[in-house]
């Protein structure tokens, strides 16, 4: 019963998640509600950093602030002229989707470059990671080893999980080599942004087999708190590891085992991940593919490791978390045994449900894989989509506007 109560109120106070249905059914304004969805410790400081933002606001902007936000404006009109409507994406009111890039082949990871803002994609079917620019995708690291991932339907695989470091280091987790030989691997990219070879890593780590311990693969998600990368991976079902590499800098060292989720939470695979807004290690746990509705989000703590919450989502196949430019947390469901339920979710506090919380579908999509928001707000999705017998797909790049107010 103590173990309930801490977990409540770390909900209501510590790890609020969004609006509870009582204020959502009384159709607050605007305001209130984005107050609610605010992590609570962080309030007070975002308060005392508003007023110094609202004396020192000019009477009107600079023209090189005039110049930048009409760049700004042209290169949102050309992706918007450039993007299709996502068609069939049924959402509710106020989420609009346009579909941004097509031909992408089983895509399973997103970010975005600091400084340049632009779109990194792994195209993982393609065996290789691109990047869009201008509504075009371009190739920038190529032929990394491919695999197939699945049990029905079978999915051909190559790069899965992005990670920016800085502006030129990038870190591709691996999903096309057997468990034991897989790597997580470290490239800085060409200033001439030419295209370079899966091989031309600068460092690379795996997660060999023991005597005792199996060994890891199919590294799909990267999150970091600066201090470290965590790597969620499933080779060794009976454990659930979310791996771990220090950072000093932008080097990457000793990269280990981590986290047992599964011993943790008695539900296997760990997919989704992401770093909260008050530093906690949120995992979106996936479960059996073949159980519906077994799928959790749990908070560690991210230096210890210790579990702090373990809350059910009633959800399918989690396979990707994260939080928005306004403190509320989302997830993509893959939902492998029926991807007409899969989408993207907003999960919200209740503390009217046994859990404390419920979620609330957004957006249908055909099995979503990975988000990123950019500093704009905007949230860019990457999903499968239509998935051929031989594995390979009709992936797509989604974008829904800032203006959808996520």
């Amino acid at each position: 019963m103590k173990r309930w109560h801490l977990g409540l109120a770390m909900i209501l106070t510590v790890l609020t998640l969004g609006t509870s249905r009582a204020q959502e059914e009384q159709k607050e304004e605007p305001k209130n509600e984005q107050a609610a969805a605010q992590p609570a410790e962080e309030q007070p400081a975002q308060e005392e950093a508003k007023q110094p933002q609202e004396e020192a606001k000019p009477s009107e902007a600079a023209p090189e602030k005039k110049e930048e936000a009409a760049s700004e404006e042209a290169a949102d009109a050309a992706e918007d002229a450039n993007a299709k409507p996502a068609l069939g994406h049924d959402a509710l009111p106020g989420v609009t989707a346009k579909v941004v890039v097509e031909d992408l082949n089983n895509p399973c990871g997103i970010a975005i470059q600091p400084e340049t803002g632009i779109l990194f994609i792994s195209d993982s079917g393609n065996h290789r990671v691109v990047k869009v620019v201008d509504g075009k995708v371009e190739p920038v690291i190529t032929d990394f080893p491919g695999d197939v991932y699945g049990k029905g339907p079978m999915v051909n695989i190559g790069p899965l999980g992005l990670l920016f470091l800085d502006k030129n280091t990038l870190v591709v987790g691996g999903g096309g080599l057997p468990d034991g030989e897989e790597l997580l691997r470290v490239y800085e990219l060409p200033a001439d942004g030419k295209p370079i070879k899966a091989e031309a890593m600068v460092a690379s780590f795996s997660l060999a087999a023991t005597d005792e311990i199996k060994g890891e693969g199919n590294f799909y998600a990267l999150a970091s708190n600066g201090e470290a990368i965590f790597v969620t991976s499933n080779g060794d079902d009976t454990k659930g590891w979310v791996a771990r590499a220090t950072l000093d800098g932008n080097k990457v060292t000793g990269y280990e085992r981590w986290l047992a989720t599964k011993e943790a939470t008695e539900v296997d695979a760990p997919v989704g991940v992401t770093i909260s807004p008050q530093g906690y290690l949120v995992v979106g746990q996936m479960g059996e593919i073949n159980i519906p509705g077994d799928s959790l989000i749990t908070f560690y703590d991210a230096h210890s490791g210790n579990m702090l919450l373990n809350l059910k989502s009633g959800l399918h196949d989690i396979c990707a978390v994260a939080y928005s430019k306004r403190g509320q947390m989302y997830v993509l469901d893959y939902a492998w045994a029926d991807p007409s339920q899969g989408g993207l979710f907003q999960v919200l506090k209740d503390t009217e449900s046994e859990t404390g919380m419920r979620t609330k579908k957004l957006l249908s999509l055909d099995k979503p894989t990975a988000m990123v928001f950019d500093a704009d707000g905007a949230l860019y999705v990457t999903a499968i989509g239509e998935l051929g017998e031989d594995g390979n797909s009709k992936g797509m790049l989604i974008k829904i506007d800032r203006d959808a107010g996520l």
